[in-house]
């Protein structure tokens, strides 16, 4: 909910700004969008990670559930859990859109999107960038992490790297439940978004599932090495 709400708000108001009195470029537009949501996820990370591990992205969920690290049932409960934030976040957002808190600018929901011609951009895209993000989350809250404190830190910013990156290309989703629930509050004014939400779920699943093989080898190689070392000494 506050990912949603925070960083497609920032989106929102911020392209209402750009729109309506060209207030800021789109430079600053970008920035401003990408530290939204890096920011929602560090302040998440510090306050929710001790009870469920923040993960508040179903690509993580997935990625988390292929290393074993949550149960099949947690993995339902989990993902349902995010949709149902993320619509709760969208509808306070299309509320405050309705009641006029903006003046129409190019965005009224913060739903992700590409144009025609795109699409094959768009999933390497949204796939190559979910599989940086997650393999970033996987290495940052790891159990041999020398810094776990700062695993949250990490875990943002590598979030507002890749949506300066991304967000020129497809506004950026790298996570299901942030696309799905705008996608559909933005079908009450343009059925397109809606049209390619299927590339904002299944390439963040496929980057998620990539990440996670991957890191299961890094982690089988790690363990060989150690078993070596021990064979050695």
């Amino acid at each position: 909910m506050v990912l949603v709400l925070m960083g497609c708000g920032a989106a929102v108001f911020g392209a209402d700004l750009m729109y309506a009195i060209g207030g800021i470029t789109s430079a600053s537009w970008i920035l401003m969008v990408a530290f939204a949501f890096g920011l929602s996820v560090i302040a998440m990370a510090y306050t929710i990670g001790p009870i469920s591990g923040c993960h508040i992205n179903p690509a993580i969920t997935l990625a988390v559930y292929i290393n074993k690290g949550i149960t099949c049932k947690d993995l339902c409960l989990y993902m349902i859990a995010q949709i149902v934030g993320a619509f709760i976040g969208s509808g306070i957002l299309f509320a405050l859109v309705k009641t006029g808190a903006t003046t129409g600018g190019i965005t009224t929901t913060g739903a992700n999107n590409f144009s025609d011609g795109m699409l094959l951009p768009a999933i390497i895209a949204e796939t190559v960038f979910t599989f940086i993000f997650i393999l970033v989350v996987l290495g940052a809250t790891d159990n041999k992490n020398n810094a776990p404190k700062f695993a949250g830190l990490a875990i943002g910013l590598t979030l507002v790297l890749i949506h300066i990156v991304c967000i020129p290309i497809t506004g950026t989703s790298v996570n299901p439940a942030r696309s799905i629930a705008p996608a559909v509050f933005e079908a009450f004014n343009d059925i397109t978004a809606l049209k390619h939400l299927w590339v904002f779920i299944l390439s963040p699943f496929a980057g998620a599932t990539l990440a996670a093989f991957t890191w299961r080898c890094f982690k089988k190689e790690d363990m060989a090495q150690k078993k070596l070392d021990v064979l050695l000494d």
